[in-house]
């Protein structure tokens, strides 16, 4: 098939790689010209495991393509995906703009019948004021189709290429439509995956319900970590036991230091905001942000406990990304972690592998960014432990004690054994046991 795909961002170059390396003809629109000259010369702007490789090599055997010419790239295709971003708004809400904006670009370059599908995550009720934007461009025939992602990042090109679903929503009665996409995504379901057909409302709903339930489970984990250092528990006894449950599982039950990136707290918000928006107070998933913005600063909280006046101490902090195998820091629990070290007067020495061109962003020379992990652990009073990169999980511990001002670690994820590292002489603090 011939597919275009407008936006190169995270969703929109993970979804043109992976559609071309299944054969199809896809060409890439982005208005940015940098962005678009670095993706010619087979560098792209994201950290994600698998993805250079893929663009490359579809690059060269001239299955995908990338332009700043969003009227040709249409009029070559049968399919256009809109994939750029919805920033959050100051009241939680989605912002439509980029999306609308693309819509009626598509409308004024469609020269025959086009499927239009929404892959951007966007709140129900979309697809009909995408239609209502395309519609007051052309007279051509077009379908509307909300087709939203459900990508890790790290793995997203596996969650592409191998799907547990794909979920498609069409329009009323809109058989043509439904008919391309099933084609489209028929080679990706040969292993029994299901092709979920619904509503583009539905489809849509199933985005943000997916994100907050997968938000549900972290905060709800999180409170019951806490609990457990109130009673003397071991959480990861607790969540082997409830997580054997076959109706439970064992997905999203591992507690820490609160959940970021660039969907669950998003996607949370947007889903907040609808719903107020529609009269309904939705207050599972208002707790559930409550419990994520509290556990962000626990570890500060442990840090002042043992320290007292944390002013003038040098904190080392390993991880920074969001998560392990992404360079993504949007919402990470490393920002307010640090933020309030820094207010409170410390000192810190932070390393990441993939994050720290991010975090000298944000941070703007107010932290110290190593280049490998043991540097950010000379002089310092105490190791927090961020981001569960798997360098971390099988460290020298005996180079860390000897680079250390002080053995104190604060372990917001959980990797360490608390009886090895207490035999190793660490004052080792984590969450939940």
């Amino acid at each position: 098939m011939k597919i275009a795909v407008v936006g190169t961002g995270y969703v929109g170059l993970v979804l043109g790689a992976c559609l071309a390396e299944n054969g199809n003809t896809v060409a890439c629109v982005d208005k940015d010209e940098s962005k678009i000259r670095t993706l010619k010369g087979g560098k792209i702007p994201i950290y994600e495991p698998g993805l250079e490789e893929l663009v490359v090599r579809n690059d060269h055997e001239e299955r995908l393509s990338f332009t700043t010419d969003l009227q040709s790239a249409v009029r070559a295709s049968d399919i256009v995906f809109i994939a750029v971003g919805t920033p959050q708004g100051e009241d939680g809400a989605a912002d439509l703009q980029h999306v609308l904006g693309v819509a009626k670009e598509i409308g004024r370059a469609m020269n025959k019948y086009t499927v239009v599908v929404d892959k951007s995550t966007v709140p129900v009720g979309t697809a009909p004021k995408v239609r209502a934007a395309i519609a007051g461009e052309t007279s051509q025939p077009f379908s509307v189709v909300s087709n939203p992602e459900f990508l890790k990042q790290g793995a997203a090109i596996e969650d592409f290429m191998k799907p547990d679903r794909v979920v498609i929503g069409v329009e009323e009665q809109d058989e043509r439509a439904a008919v391309v996409m099933k084609e489209l995504y028929g080679p990706f379901t040969r292993t029994g995956a299901p092709i979920l057909m619904m509503s583009t409302a539905s489809a849509e709903l199933s985005k943000y319900a997916a994100n907050s339930i997968l938000a549900t489970r972290i905060s709800f984990m999180n409170e019951i970590a806490n609990v457990c250092e109130l009673v003397g528990a071991d959480v990861d006894h607790v969540r082997k036991a409830i997580g054997s449950d076959r109706r439970i599982g064992t997905s999203f039950l591992f507690p820490g230091v609160g959940y970021g990136g660039s969907c669950f707290p998003k996607d949370t918000q947007a889903l907040l905001r609808s719903t107020a928006d529609g009269g309904y107070d939705f207050r599972i998933l208002r707790a559930v942000e409550e419990v994520n913005a509290r556990q962000k600063q626990r570890l500060v909280d442990k840090m002042e406990q043992h320290f007292g006046d944390l002013s003038g101490r040098t904190i080392a902090v390993w991880g920074l990304a969001f998560k392990p195998r992404t360079d993504d820091m949007r919402e990470a629990p490393a920002i307010p972690i640090i933020e309030r070290l820094i207010a409170q007067g410390a000192k810190v020495r932070a390393y990441d592998p993939a994050a720290a061109p991010v975090a000298r962003q944000i941070f703007n020379g107010r932290i110290t960014l190593c280049e490998k992990s043991y540097e950010a652990l000379a002089g310092a009073d105490a190791l927090a432990i961020i981001t569960e990169w798997n360098e971390f999980r099988e460290p020298d511990f005996a180079k860390m004690r000897s680079l250390m001002k002080a053995p104190v670690v604060f372990d917001g994820r959980n990797i360490y054994s608390p009886e090895h590292m207490r035999a190793l002489g660490f004052t080792y603090f984590s969450i939940g046991r």
